[in-house]
């Protein structure tokens, strides 16, 4: 396999990898993205995990569905948000892959498992 792609990312894509690291900026913002790990939440569960207002939680929201971290589905009158797994994943990988493309090989070759009969 060769070495990874040395082509420079297009302008959107740096604009997107650029608002998903704006989003990923805030304290707040992170904790909700891991809350959403274990699946959808609705805005009011999200809220009610947070010692500070709706309004504002719903401001994070907004950025997080802006920056493509989070979807929102509407669910009668309660709306549903989710991990957007793949895009977070997407961009954060793109960066870490740029900056430190040894640790990704190096990470990939640890989580393999050891060869049956391999006694390490």
């Amino acid at each position: 396999m060769g070495p990874p792609s040395t082509a420079s990312p297009s302008p959107s894509d740096s604009d997107d990898e650029a608002s998903a690291f704006r989003a990923l900026a805030d304290p707040t913002r992170r904790q909700i993205l891991e809350d959403l790990r274990g699946g959808e939440l609705a805005a009011g569960e999200i809220a009610s995990r947070f010692p500070i207002s709706a309004p504002s939680i719903s401001r994070h929201l907004g950025v997080l569905k802006g920056a493509g971290l989070v979807t929102g589905r509407r669910d009668a009158n309660r709306i549903l948000y989710a991990l957007a797994e793949e895009r977070l994943a997407m961009c954060v990988g793109r960066f870490l892959s740029a900056v430190c493309p040894e640790q990704i090989v190096l990470r990939h070759t640890k989580w393999r498992p050891a060869p049956e009969g391999d006694a390490s």
